[in-house]
């Protein structure tokens, strides 16, 4: 059994030694923090910390540094969170704010994590399968040249241009603008697949080669919300902390660069009591990121399920502003996508 006291000694480790990328040893801790003890009573409460595998040393005769598990003891309770200070909560607020659009939101959200956690930040598209198809618009951008805007009650926009058999005058496209509304506005986007065989029939036979260009345009858009994806910002924070690797950071920038694996790590995660989910260095091994940790929460949006951002770095992170953060965001971030 770890003492009380062992504990804090364990939680000034980890503190100490994610500032400073130094490992630890007794006198410093003595010196910089008031314990009221010796440093050879610090020595015998690391002694234990050794025992239960929750620090080590990483060259003899030096301090020690935290392992996997000791930070997720660490994470798990000794870890207090960092508020956000009321400019950062004033920030975050006021960038997403000013977002046009679903991609607009969240290109502007991973960039804002980025910056407030210096990691690897992620945010998932929220899955359309729930969504509804709330406006379709054509507009003429030439003669045989269309724009396609197709708009979900999640507020994602969707845009193609469409090259069409033959020219399309102002009535056709008012014509064809009608009709796809009617046949479309309000059902959901997985269902709508089985009406677009029906909208050609909608329209006279001369007319029927360009709406079969449109509809199919729009069955690529439905095909497209089956295929999850993430926004990713600030890679290059990984070279930043490259020292902090024992190995190559090559495996995780492909991992980062393909996505794949970010995307099954993600759906595997379960939030804490703090709505957060942490997974620490080898709880990441079956992915292949065993030197990595992440920092996942939920966040929602209106006609969409569930999706999740984070932060993805190396195990020596600030863990305590790195959660409030990942927290925060992804509160700010579906109230702004529910108030779209």
């Amino acid at each position: 059994m770890v003492s009380d006291r062992s504990l804090e000694v364990l939680r000034v480790i980890v503190q100490d030694y994610v500032a400073s990328r130094e490992p630890v040893g007794s006198k410093s801790i003595v010196d910089r923090h008031s314990f009221g003890v010796s440093a050879a009573t610090i020595r015998n409460d690391m002694a234990l910390l050794e025992e239960e595998e929750l620090i080590t040393a990483p060259h003899t005769s030096s301090g020690r540094i935290p392992t996997d598990k000791g930070y997720r003891l660490f994470v798990d309770h000794l870890a207090d969170l960092k508020p956000l200070t009321p400019a950062q909560r004033q920030a975050i607020e006021t960038f997403l704010g000013e977002s046009a659009d679903l991609d607009d939101v969240l290109a502007r959200t991973v960039r804002l994590l980025s910056q407030l956690t210096r990691q690897v930040a992620m945010v998932q598209y929220p899955s359309l399968q729930q969504a509804r198809f709330r406006h379709l618009e054509v507009v003429a951008l030439a003669p045989q040249k269309l724009l396609l805007v197709v708009i979900t009650d999640s507020g994602h926009v969707d845009q193609r241009v469409v090259d069409v058999p033959s020219e399309v005058d102002i009535d056709f496209i008012g014509e064809i603008r009608a009709k796809l509304n009617t046949a479309l506005s309000g059902v959901g986007v997985v269902e709508a697949a089985a009406r677009l065989g029906e909208i050609p029939g909608m329209f006279a036979a001369s007319r029927m080669p360009v709406v079969r260009v449109l509809v199919a345009a729009i069955g690529d858009h439905v095909a497209a919300t089956r295929h999850d994806k993430l926004v990713i910002a600030g890679a290059s924070n990984l070279v930043r902390t490259e020292d902090d690797f024992r190995g190559s950071i090559l495996p995780v920038l492909e991992a980062v660069e393909e996505q794949v694996v970010l995307l099954r790590l993600f759906s595997e995660l379960e939030a804490d009591q703090r709505g957060v989910s942490v997974s620490i260095g080898r709880e990441n091994a079956p992915f292949g990121l065993g030197e990595t940790s992440i920092l996942a929460s939920g966040y929602s949006a209106q006609g969409g399920s569930l999706a999740h951002l984070g932060v993805l770095g190396p195990t020596r992170m600030d863990y305590s502003s790195n959660i409030a953060a990942v927290r925060a965001v992804a509160r700010y971030l579906s109230r702004v996508l529910g108030e779209s």
